[in-house]
């Protein structure tokens, strides 16, 4: 199983998303600090969960970033996050 794959399983397990839009940015950092040769250390995450729906970004963050904590002490090295309640795409 690729990290992807792991981080697509927890953030359905735990956020129920509507949507999920995971990109590896890897070969973006090829030869900086945290890189590696799994080609699989930086990813940019789009989540729209309802369980973001009345947490400001900063908490809606920190709720991604716990469950993927143990992908974090690991293989991750970088994660961008975007995170959005399906009301607020709608508006978009």
């Amino acid at each position: 199983m690729s990290v992807a794959d792991d981080i697509r399983q927890i953030i359905e397990d735990q956020f129920a998303p509507k949507s999920l839009d995971i990109v590896n940015d890897s070969e973006k950092h090829a030869g900086h600090a945290g890189a590696n040769e799994t080609g699989e250390t930086h990813f940019h995450l789009t989540i729209v969960s309802e369980r973001f729906t009345g947490l400001p970004p900063v908490a809606r963050h920190r709720l991604v970033m716990a469950a993927l904590k143990p992908l974090l002490d690991g293989p991750v090295h970088a994660l961008a996050l975007t995170t959005k309640t399906p009301a607020e795409t709608q508006r978009s």
